[in-house]
């Protein structure tokens, strides 16, 4: 990895013209819709539905005590995102200054699907392996692999603007949204099939999540098009080690020249927070508060994620038609009212239903929010200050899991539905304050470079 580095530096510090203009393809667009389509099936079995599950039981049988392994779930997914924040503005500057984001790319996807597929030799009836305890195997190659998943993305993602242009890069981006998701869809359906033919065999899902994203991830890196560096003047000299700090550093001095915005972020960062919470333990609290099997929550989140696809477009079109705050308002309605059914429903139903409000939910929310960001700063200044909003998701995905991994482990050996549910009123927490934030701030308008901040709707 470092000679990565040390080569990529050379390279960089060589090239002081701007990039020859190498045009892109169908072929090169497909290859960036297959890798979407590729990493999905790390998401949703091993972050998402099913290695959750697995973990928490492999430190119930070491420790005896049902809360632990899910709350050490939630350390696990924050330590992997302190990891990646603090090297995110290097990353987001090699990927934008690298000639070799194939390279990167490359290495990173390899790392997730290397520790991926061994999470197939975890063994639940070996209580250690080489002295170390089987659940602390799992906790390690669960956060390299989740590292290698989120360092890949800084690079796949700078491969937008190369192969779209500003008439279609909306429609580009959606028909990856779309891959991706056909890709989880499918994924699902070879999981539950693995379980149904294997149920001796619980980790042969992880192998074929690591099969899968190996399988598409190869012609999907080959068709894509490495092109030169590309060098901004006022950044030449800069070590590229510093150029994504110096760069997160002056976008922090001029966020209050876009008035709201500052506040806006606050309430975003709490929101996707508590998203972030929800995705890394749907299936632990679904497991402990509703009995749901493996097969039972892997069709819970296909019948979540078609959800999602629908909520993305119809409340996109609502928020053309009353402001994207007012919209984003209303999709945090939708969770506060799913989780309060989550806390205070008993019966099986009852979760469903919290699937399809979350699945609407979670589809709109994300998708408004960064439309209603877009609107408070000016075209000029899109790519820079996306670049720290995609930062503070990463940031902001550290303490949710924190938070709710830490009640966990508070309520102690205490009743699993009663720790969940106390965990999940703080989730709750942060949907409300990021509600009544979201009050403070004026519906931006697309081009306008200061909004003002008042308690107005």
């Amino acid at each position: 990895m470092e000679g990565l580095i040390l080569c990529l530096q050379v390279e960089y510090t060589m090239s002081t013209e701007q990039a020859k203009e190498i045009p892109t393809d169908r072929k090169e667009r497909l290859a960036w819709y297959l890798f979407d389509f590729a990493n999905t099936s790390f998401t949703v079995l091993i972050v998402t539905a099913l290695f959750p599950r697995y973990f928490s039981s492999l430190v119930t049988i070491a420790t005896g005590n049902p809360n632990l392994g899910d709350a050490y779930w939630g350390f696990a997914g924050s330590i992997t995102m302190i990891i990646i924040a603090i090297t995110a503005p290097i990353l987001g500057a090699i990927a934008d200054y690298s000639g070799s984001k194939k390279k990167f790319l490359s290495f990173y996807t390899g790392l997730c699907i290397t520790f991926n597929a061994l999470l197939f030799f975890l063994n639940d009836s070996i209580p250690q392996f080489l002295g170390i305890d089987m659940w602390v195997w799992a906790f390690i190659l669960f956060v390299i692999a989740n590292i290698g998943f989120q360092g890949a993305l800084p690079f796949y993602n700078a491969w937008l603007p190369e192969i779209s242009t500003e008439e279609n890069i909306g429609k580009i981006g959606g028909n990856g949204y779309a891959a991706g998701y056909v890709g989880a869809m499918l994924t699902i359906i070879i999981a539950i099939a693995s379980i149904l033919l294997f149920p001796s065999q619980p980790t042969l899902p992880f192998l074929f999540s690591a099969l899968f994203f190996l399988l598409f991830a190869i012609p999907s890196i080959m068709w894509l098009k490495n092109r030169p560096p590309k060098i901004h003047p006022e950044e030449e000299g800069i070590s590229i080690y510093k150029i994504g700090f110096v760069r997160v550093k002056r976008t922090i001095k001029e966020l209050n020249k876009y008035q709201g915005l500052p506040l806006f972020l606050v309430a975003f960062f709490l929101l996707s927070d508590a998203i972030t919470t929800v995705i890394y333990y749907a299936s632990l609290f679904a497991e402990k508060a509703y009995g749901f099997s493996n097969t039972d929550i892997l069709i819970f989140f296909a019948v979540t994620q078609l959800a999602a696809i629908p909520g993305a477009f119809v409340f996109g079109a609502i928020a053309d038609k009353i402001g994207t705050k007012k919209t984003l308002m209303s999709t945090l309605f939708i969770w506060i009212a799913a989780l309060i059914m989550a806390y205070l429903g008993t019966e099986v139903w009852v979760w469903w239903t919290v699937g399809m409000m979350a699945g609407v939910g979670m589809g709109s929310s994300q998708s408004t929010a960064r439309s209603m960001y877009g609107q408070f700063i000016p075209e000029e200044k899109k790519s820079e200050m996306f670049g720290f909003y995609a930062l503070t998701g990463k940031f902001a995905a550290i303490l949710g899991p924190f938070v709710y991994g830490s009640v966990l482990l508070m309520m102690g050996g205490s009743d699993s539905v009663i720790a969940h549910k106390t965990a999940m009123l703080t989730i709750l927490v942060f949907f409300v304050v990021a509600l009544l934030i979201l009050t403070k701030v004026r519906q931006p308008k697309m081009g306008e470079s200061k909004v003002g901040v008042d308690d107005e709707t």
